[in-house]
């Protein structure tokens, strides 16, 4: 039987046609046409060793029972993720919180919770984790291990909280959705919903699985349980029908259990045929023989001897097969630091970030290790999955090898070789994680006999321990069956309030391959490495955070920018723009201590802007042009652009986007914060010389005003350079190989005529300045409080997830594209042109502003806000006194007199303005200095 998702065979048969003829169990479609087809493609069936359920649907793109393409098993998941995604909507889906089951959805669940784009997602554990206090828990009735606990890092998830400390409230009755890998009855999802409704009660939940298998009669009580407790109740599933029982077929399927395994005598690896061998007569409903008698055995990791002597006693990372040795390797797969296992603790979407940008290296490690093998098993363990499924993903497409997916687990089935049933071998070895209920049986299935020439077992480090290497462990029975085996480590993660200081210990000899580096040299990276075999206890990173990427913070696409900022979108930082002003002006606060409550443009003024960026979008894309070429022609070939948050960060995706399109680079790109009068961030500065060349550094704005931020960015860079440590200074040096950083800003439009890198010197509408968060990828601007930025941490912004409805940051990027093309040819011509062009900064802007505030009576230039941009912030963030438009101008002026109406504050034209416009604050701004509609009145 072909697995779902791969190339269909018609004369296969199907992998539950066995138990069917034998114990009369059907699966019985949802009444259309193809719908039972589609269940048969998607399942097979088996027999338990459990006395509560006497057959198992076997998934064949689940990834647990049967090895399977890791694109098929992920994709499965991703897609139910979008459905529910769709179902809940862009808002809602944002705010939603997935749990998935273990053992068998824990990687379904965390695939279903990176489809739906932003979600945290833990799952359920049998693995108690000392220190760590049970946040829930149920029962699972019909599984072979039926207590499920839940152990989030953080408490406040389960109450509809982010996984990294954001408090509940702030995303309030955030729907659940619960994944399992099937609905058998409901009785797990109704026993679910019930202790957790209880805790932490919502008005939402979402119940995710493959195959939805329920009765009418089960149908209906979950609706009923629904209404009990006020709260909607949804069902996703990819496939959907019924299983027919006979009656007593707990009965019969105990006694064929029974009369499978007497067959099968007890010998151990009887069968050396593969897993497609034909077999007919009585053998050939056998059990298939598996590894279950101790002792020396071929596959054991010890070398084989009848005799005593010192091999005997000395495992080592050697298996002996008749005459042949197979070595086990042990791959560092350097995991990411802070990046958890799995989801038993919790995964934030940062996490996801974190772990998507080190697969690529990891999945390289793994291939350099697997020579040339052509058919490879990634095989996971137990709960682990998520973690082997990503890797055999990337390895899947960085490789030409045939990569297959499956895990080991602790449930027992019945093995049978026969095509129409659907657990073909299994392999038997100790559980080797400490399991809390003690030592007992695993299971590898569908491995022994399948053809893999390697076999890369995924585990984390709690169960990487002796009993892993022992000569009957997993390890052992592998190299009975394939002649590479590598073992690739993760750290298991453990919450900083559980853990413990773990001391070195020798390693076990077994455990390394001879030709591995020797953990006692002199540049071992940490003389108290952890115990090989204790848990790895994940300490928090001593270095800089890696940047913040979408979707899980801004709703820009993760490669379009990484975001060196903290995510503060948990903290009430909102004020009335009034109560702003005056506390700015009277020196109470500083502007980037709390934000302006976001602007939410009127139908009107929305159209409004979809006016101005159709009308403005070509002359947009040329600036951006202009400005890229000119960067790759004088700055650097090889730029890595640093936009300042939040105007300059769409210009930076344009110019990375215009970089792509001409000329195939992939620019890197990032944000960071840089407050006027503060300074820049001198830990994102610290950030990028630890990762880039500073002399490669370009700082992206979007346009000068009267040059303040150019002169902040230059004198913040010089003191970065006078007062970073010596050993930092010495390394910028040396990373940057010109010295460090350079200070030149490069700009879509410099109407101030404050740098010599820019698209334009006219000061036009760039469509981006018209709205705030909601064209800026929905974040804020940036935040520099003592209170929640310490000197080690990135400065603070929020992501702005509510205002997703609203959110144009992808129409404005997309529609400035589609004019590359269309500007090209005038983009060459002045960019030829440059060489001959006098581009001094003249300052242009800076006398007109000092001018301007000496003209009407201001006496401070921090109040002149010059320039289309610059004016629709002061309407939009702050207490405008009046506008300054030139004389005579058009259409880029059209929201900003809106913008004056809506507010009351009064436009005057005037002539010999070098701006298109100016904002003026108002310049002795108490909450009684300005009438109900905004305009200026008399003080007193």
């Amino acid at each position: 039987m072909r697995a779902a998702g791969e190339e269909r065979t018609t004369d296969m048969v199907w992998s539950g046609s066995w138990v069917t003829e034998r114990l009369g169990v059907e699966l019985v479609g949802d009444g259309r046409p193809d719908g039972d087809r589609e269940l048969r493609e998607l399942l097979g069936l088996a027999l338990r060793r459990n006395p509560k359920r006497a057959h198992l649907l076997v998934s064949n793109v689940l990834g647990k029972h049967v090895p399977q393409k890791p694109s098929v098993v992920y994709g499965a998941g991703f897609e139910l993720g979008r459905r529910v995604r769709a179902l809940l909507g862009e808002a809602e889906a944002l705010r939603a919180v997935v749990l998935g089951y273990a053992e068998t959805a824990t990687g379904l669940g965390h695939a279903v919770a990176d489809g739906l784009g932003v979600a945290p997602y833990l799952h359920s554990t049998r693995r108690p984790v000392d220190g760590v206090a049970r946040a829930g828990g149920f029962e699972e009735s019909h599984s072979h291990a039926t207590s499920h606990l839940l152990l989030p890092e953080d408490p406040a998830l389960l109450a509809g909280g982010r996984g990294d400390g954001e408090a509940p409230d702030a995303v309030a009755d955030a729907p659940l959705v619960l994944v399992d890998d099937e609905f058998s009855t409901g009785n797990t999802v109704l026993n679910t919903i019930r202790a957790l409704h209880e805790r932490y009660p919502r008005g939402r939940y979402v119940v995710v699985a493959l195959v939805d298998m329920r009765s009418p009669a089960d149908r209906v009580r979950l609706a009923a349980f629904a209404a009990e407790i006020g709260a909607r109740v949804d069902l996703v599933a990819r496939c959907s029908g019924t299983v027919t029982l006979p009656d007593g077929v707990l009965e019969k399927g105990r006694a064929l259990v029974a009369a499978q395994e007497q067959a099968g005598s007890g010998g151990r690896e009887a069968r050396s045929p593969g897993l497609e061998a034909k077999s007919s007569g009585p053998e050939a409903d056998s059990l298939h023989r598996d590894s279950d008698s101790p002792g020396p055995a071929a596959g054991s990791l010890g070398p084989k001897s009848d005799s005593p002597g010192p091999e005997a006693d000395s495992p080592g990372p050697a298996a002996v097969v008749g005459t042949e040795r197979r070595t086990c390797t042990r791959v560092d797969l350097r995991w990411p630091a802070g990046v958890p296992d799995g989801g038993r603790h919790g995964f934030t979407p940062v996490h996801r970030a974190a772990l998507e940008r080190a697969l690529p290296a990891m999945a390289d490690r793994v291939a350099a290790a697997l020579g040339g093998a052509r058919r490879v098993l990634v095989l996971g363990f137990e709960e682990l999955m998520y973690a082997p499924l990503r890797l055999a993903a990337a390895l899947e497409e960085r490789t030409d090898a045939e990569v297959r997916y499956s895990t080991t687990t602790r449930s027992p089935v019945l093995a049978v070789d026969d095509p129409g049933y659907a657990i073909r071998s299994r392999l038997v070895f100790p559980a080797h994680d400490n399991p809390a209920d003690g030592p007992g049986d695993r299971y590898a299935y569908n491995v022994a006999g399948a053809g893999f020439d390697a076999v890369v077992v995924t585990v984390d480090s709690a169960a990487d321990t002796p009993e892993l290497h022992a000569p009957d462990g997993l390890l052992a029975r592998l190299a009975a069956h394939t002649d590479r085996v590598l073992l690739a480590v993760v750290p298991s993660y453990v919450p900083s309030y559980a853990r413990p200081c773990t001391p070195a210990h020798a390693p076990d000899p077994h455990v390394f391959d001879p030709g591995a580096p020797d953990p006692y040299a002199p540049d071992s990276p940490d003389p108290y490495v952890s115990d090989p075999h204790v848990s790895e206890r994940q300490e928090p990173p001593t270095v800089l955070p890696e940047p913040l990427r979408g979707p899980a913070f801004s709703s820009y696409a993760p490669d379009e920018v990484g975001w060196l900022l903290q995510d503060l979108s948990h903290v009430e930082l909102e004020a009335p723009v009034e109560e702003r002003e005056e506390a700015i002006q009277s020196g109470g606060a500083h502007y980037a201590e709390s934000l302006p409550v976001e602007y939410q443009p009127s139908d009107q003024y929305q159209s409004l802007f979809k006016a101005a960026l159709e009308l403005s979008a070509a002359r947009v894309a040329r600036a951006v042009g202009t400005v890229t070429e000119t960067v790759l022609a004088e700055r650097t070939p090889r730029p890595v652009l640093v936009s300042l948050v939040r105007a300059g960060t769409p210009v930076g995706i344009l110019m990375r986007r215009w970089a792509r399109h001409r000329h195939g680079l992939d620019l890197p790109h990032y944000a960071v914060s840089i407050v006027r009068g503060r300074g820049i961030d001198a830990n994102a500065l610290r950030w990028l010389a630890a990762h880039h060349d500073p002399a490669d550094v370009v700082f992206v704005d979007g346009w000068t005003g009267k040059g303040a931020i150019t002169r902040e960015l230059a004198e913040a860079l010089a003191e970065f350079d006078g007062t970073k440590r010596p050993e930092e200074a010495e390394g910028v040096v040396r990373a940057g190989g010109s010295g460090g950083f350079d200070p030149e800003i490069a700009v879509l439009a410099d109407p101030g005529g404050c740098v010599r890198t820019y698209g334009t010197r006219e000061d036009f509408l760039i469509p981006s300045a018209c709205l705030n968060s909601t064209v800026s990828g929905l974040v804020s601007r940036t935040v520099l409080r003592s209170d929640l930025v310490g000197p080690d941490d990135f400065h603070g912004a929020k992501f702005y997830r509510e205002l997703a409805d609203s959110d144009v940051s992808g129409h404005f990027l997309d529609t400035v594209t589609a004019c590359f093309d269309e500007v090209a040819d005038a983009v060459d011509a002045e960019v030829a042109a440059l060489p001959a062009a006098d581009r001094t900064p003249t300052w242009e802007g800076w006398a007109a502003v000092e001018r301007i505030s000496e003209e009407h009576g201001i006496h401070d230039v921090n109040l002149v806000k010059p320039g289309v941009g610059e004016t629709t912030r002061v309407l939009l963030r702050r207490v405008p006194w009046k506008i300054l438009a030139r004389r005579g101008a058009g259409a880029d002026l059209d929201h900003i007199r809106l913008l004056a109406r809506q507010r009351g504050v009064p436009i005057e034209e005037v002539d010999e303005l070098p701006y298109t416009c100016v904002g003026l604050i108002h310049p002795k701004y108490t909450r009684g200095a300005t009438g109900a509609n905004g305009r200026a009145v008399e003080p007193k």
